[in-house]
């Protein structure tokens, strides 16, 4: 298949999620369609519960009423998926289904970025964007989660702890 795999919002009934989760996944094993749909999620978030009898953990759907499907959309996989007990629909506009943006999945935390940084805390390296372009720092703090960097820059005869994007710097090679 030369088209790529998409995320698609499927509707269900409320209270239907795992259900058709599960069904989707024993279809796709029984008709043997893995290279079709991919994946089936619910995104969950995990919420502390303050009760009588103390603090609880408890996981709950952030999208009640939707799963997240992954697979390469064609007629027989809509109708596959559309045909479910318990689905509704999938989200878009006129009946067609609208993929989410790859920035919409990173948010969601469906699929994750394998970031590598070529640089450590300590190493010398220079900026390559923004208004401190060519100039160079000690790495003082890496945030892979937040996408960040703390550059100490030598500014006025000061040191100046800069805040940057992982890739507005790179390494200096000596």
């Amino acid at each position: 298949m030369a088209e790529a795999a998409k995320w698609y919002v499927v509707h269900t009934y409320s209270g239907y999620e795992n259900k058709v989760k599960n069904t989707i996944e024993t279809t796709v094993k029984s008709r043997h369609l893995e290279d079709v749909i991919h994946v089936v999620s619910i995104p969950l978030e995990t919420v502390t519960e303050i009760t009588d009898n103390g603090p609880k953990t408890v996981e709950r759907k952030v999208f009640p009423g939707y799963v997240l499907v992954k697979m390469i959309m064609s007629d027989d996989s809509w109708y596959i998926i559309k045909n479910i007990r318990g689905v509704t629909g999938f989200v878009g506009s006129g009946g067609k289904p609208t993929a989410l943006t790859e920035e919409e999945v990173l948010a969601l935390g469906m699929e994750k970025r394998e970031i590598i940084v070529p640089y450590a805390v300590g190493d010398s390296v220079k900026i390559t964007d923004g208004p401190f372009t060519s100039f160079t720092g000690v790495v003082d703090a890496i945030d892979v989660d937040d996408n960040s960097v703390r550059v100490i820059v030598p500014l006025f005869g000061r040191d100046t702890p800069i805040e940057l994007e992982l890739d507005e710097v790179e390494p200096v090679s000596e």
